[in-house]
């Protein structure tokens, strides 16, 4: 076994999920309204559904790769209008002070939703695929070992990410004042709202 593997596995999934995008901000979001385990789990779903792309790249499935990408019209259609719906509600959205009444309903939802906006998202297979490319770890006669070793590191760097940025947002929190997160709640959910409007236009 080649353990070099997961260690780049780990940077790589640390890397693809450090840059704040709406799902950087939907995370940031969440973790402002309903606390950290809220934004953790938010970032989870990201971090499954990187793992699932990292599968497709390490394993070489093509088929399934053509096919998200030759569905990616729809795909992204669908990724688009929950991006708006998502934006649209935290704009509108309250802040909750009573996050450690949160319900597991709620935190199953928080993962779902992040999972479904970074699956939907069918380009990210041709990133993971250049990466892995560019580093050189696209080797068809890996194994099955060394490419789970790889696919592995990918989880568990996107998940050393969100872990991260949930402790780090709630920390912030803890010394901001309520006017100060409100404006930021508002500003996420506009800067969420264009992520999804750009994808419909695009």
């Amino acid at each position: 076994m080649d353990y070099y593997l997961l260690l780049k596995g780990l940077i790589l999934g640390f890397s693809i999920a450090a840059p704040v995008g709406p799902i950087g901000l939907l995370c940031i979001n969440r973790t402002l309204q309903k606390g950290k385990l809220s934004g953790f789990l938010s970032g989870m779903g990201a971090a499954s559904a990187d793992m699932i792309y990292g599968c497709i790249a390490a394993f070489g499935l093509t088929v399934v790769s053509n096919i998200l990408i030759k569905e990616s019209f729809w795909v992204k259609l669908f990724g688009g209008f929950f991006l708006c719906y998502l934006g649209l509600s935290i704009f509108f959205s309250k802040k909750n002070n009573q996050a450690s009444k949160y319900q597991s309903k709620g935190l199953l939802n928080d993962y779902f939703s992040t999972f479904l906006l970074t699956i939907t998202n069918p380009m990210t297979i041709l990133s993971f695929t250049a990466v892995f490319a560019g580093l050189g770890i696209v080797n068809s006669h890996r194994g099955f070992i060394n490419s789970s070793l790889l696919v592995l590191g990918v989880f568990l760097g996107s998940a050393a990410w969100w872990l991260l940025l949930s402790y780090i947002v709630t920390f912030i929190s803890s010394k901001s004042n309520i006017s100060f997160l409100a404006l930021i709640n508002k500003a996420s959910g506009v800067i969420i709202l264009c992520f999804g409007l750009y994808a419909l236009l695009k």
